[in-house]
């Protein structure tokens, strides 16, 4: 599943290649993407110009000239791409754009798990999985007294946590095996036992990490690419995911992967060591 490297790098994509077009028509080929009525997405678009493109967490947020806006996630496979207007539409492609500068942008989605609901612009927050989605992992959003209150309350596994969209907008499986890497947090820590000296290391890792990897263009794993159909650059600089078996960077101790809430979960036993070795 793309994650919020990912997707922010979708989304500079996406303002260069669709941002000022005007829709001037739509084709629907799997219906499901829409969770709105078909009709009516398209009556309401149609016409309309694509004036922005935000994110929130993992979503789109494509704003039109009708103070409309739709969301747009992505979920494991979606991904958009333009085409000239006579250009032939990939496999697997189930929402097309026809805009007016001669090209289409297209949605395509391989497992359709991917979705796009439009809504007035100003409701956006109340489509599901926006409305408690958490701070973006960002200086300004995230802070450390922040993230100190919510862990000091839960008793949930540490790997879990993280991936609760409603904690902390963004993480997904990658980088949350890497922030606890540098964090040297064990995955399976439980939240309230971590000291306070490291949620603030674990605060900074998350907002560092996500930065640079957006500078690299996001991490490619199985078939992620941005708007321009490029693969990401930062698969080449992880430190924890995908390391099973190889040396840790830090000490040397074979990376050992295991199950953490039913994600494979890659992580150095000598770095990371679980507080009460019974859980």
């Amino acid at each position: 599943m793309p994650e919020l490297p990912e997707v922010e790098t979708v989304r500079r994509g996406l303002l260069k290649i669709a941002k000022g077009r005007k829709i001037l028509s739509i084709d629907v080929h799997y219906e499901k993407t829409i969770t709105n009525d078909v009709n009516w997405f398209k009556e309401q678009l149609v016409g309309q110009t694509i004036t922005d493109v935000n994110r929130r967490g993992k979503y789109l947020l494509f704003r039109f000239s009708n103070k409309m806006t739709m969301v747009s996630h992505l979920r494991m496979e979606g991904k958009y791409y333009n085409l000239p207007e006579d250009g032939e539409i990939h496999k697997h492609t189930h929402v097309v754009f026809h805009l007016n500068d001669d090209t289409k942008l297209c949605y395509s989605d391989t497992r359709k798990f991917g979705r796009m609901t439009l809504t007035e612009t100003g409701k956006e927050l109340q489509v599901a999985g926006l409305k408690t989605i958490g701070p973006e992992p960002t200086e300004e959003n995230l802070k450390t007294d922040y993230l100190k209150d919510i862990m000091s309350k839960s008793k949930r596994e540490i790997k879990p946590f993280l991936l609760d969209q409603s904690n902390v907008a963004g993480l997904g499986n990658i980088y949350v095996d890497e922030v606890l890497w540098m964090t040297k947090i064990h995955p399976k820590e439980h939240v309230n036992l971590v000291p306070a000296e490291k949620i603030e290391d674990l605060r900074n890792n998350i907002i560092n990490e996500l930065a640079v990897a957006t500078q690299h263009h996001g991490t490619t794993v199985h078939s992620y690419t941005n708007a321009f159909g490029n693969a990401g650059e930062f698969q080449n600089h992880l430190h924890a995911y995908g390391n099973v078996d190889k040396p840790c960077e830090r000490c040397g101790t074979t990376m050992k992967k295991i199950k953490v809430a039913q994600r494979g979960t890659t992580f150095c036993p000598h770095c990371q060591v679980l507080t009460n070795e019974s859980d």
